[in-house]
């Protein structure tokens, strides 16, 4: 887990940590030179739904395309935005990934899914193929006939086991997609590989959004008790088992907490929980939350 840099006057909130995902620098295809930021620039015009998509599926091909010419890195990237990554252990291009800020392959559909369409999908481009809040899923059999915008398209070392997935892109339709593709190369926007490898698709668009007068963010840790009043008097209503997407009503100031390093006193009421969380435990790096009213 990362901690932000942050004012300490009203503290709380850590970045999630990130997990390698897309596994080594060129499985999912052989490997492909650099692709300059002028060419990047180019294929702009082409990052968008080739086809009619929902509003949430458009929101989630935007938020992909929003982050096209930013370099690859393994293991970098987050729900908000490019990090740096780890250096590849094998090697090669990713030897010194460490100090490449981006994104690699399941980072990026990550932060798609997250940014666009607030829907919070695991780490991992095989926990991602396995997703349990898929509403739709598309064999390779099927090939790009029943896929639309937004859809996430799968590639794995044996296409029948979506254990062995590691790579992960999204469709743009029309045959394209937007991926993070390997080391030494920027977020693109590329032809779908239709190759021995590929493993099918899911679609994660259509899942349900965040209630009339909420916002959703993204907690941390693990055990976080949710209380029944902004304080920690009372035992928890229930505890949160791991980063959890939360949607937030309201917040006020409560009980003073002194956590994880910070000290403060916001609160932020959860209505599906009818239960409150210290703003601590929220992963955003404002102390109070940006867009959420006070109670």
């Amino acid at each position: 887990m990362h901690r932000t840099n942050r004012t300490m006057a009203a503290a709380g909130g850590l970045l999630l940590a990130t997990a390698l995902s897309c596994m080594g620098t060129g499985t999912a295809t052989a490997a492909a030179p650099p692709l300059p930021a002028t060419a990047a620039t180019v294929a702009a015009a082409d990052c968008r739904p080739q086809a009619d998509a929902s509003e949430q599926a458009r929101a989630i091909v935007d938020a992909a395309c929003s982050q096209l010419g930013v370099p690859y890195s393994w293991g970098g990237g987050s729900l908000h935005g490019p990090t740096y990554g780890q250096d590849y252990p094998g090697g090669g291009p990713g030897a010194h990934d460490s100090k490449v800020k981006g994104f690699d392959c399941s980072h990026l559909v990550q932060y798609a899914a997250w940014q666009g369409a607030g829907i919070a999908l695991p780490e991992g481009s095989w926990n991602q193929a396995q997703w349990s809040g898929a509403t739709a899923r598309f064999s390779r059999d099927q090939g790009l006939g029943p896929l639309q915008p937004g859809d996430l398209l799968l590639w794995g070392s044996n296409p029948a086991n979506l254990n062995s997935v590691h790579h992960i892109a999204v469709y743009l339709g029309g045959g394209r997609m937007v991926e993070a593709r390997e080391s030494g190369t920027l977020v693109m926007v590329s032809d779908v590989r239709l190759n021995a490898q590929y493993a099918g698709a899911l679609r994660i668009a259509g899942t349900e959004q965040p209630p009339a007068g909420t916002k959703r963010f993204m907690t941390w840790g693990t055990g976080v008790g949710l209380r029944p009043e902004p304080g920690t008097a009372k035992p928890p209503v229930v505890r949160l088992p791991g980063p959890t997407a939360v949607d937030v009503q309201c917040q006020q100031r409560g009980e003073v907490v002194n956590a994880e390093g910070y000290r403060n006193d916001a609160w932020s009421y959860l209505p599906k929980y009818r239960a409150w969380i210290s703003n601590i435990y929220i992963d955003d790096p404002a102390a109070w939350l940006p867009g959420v009213p006070t109670c």
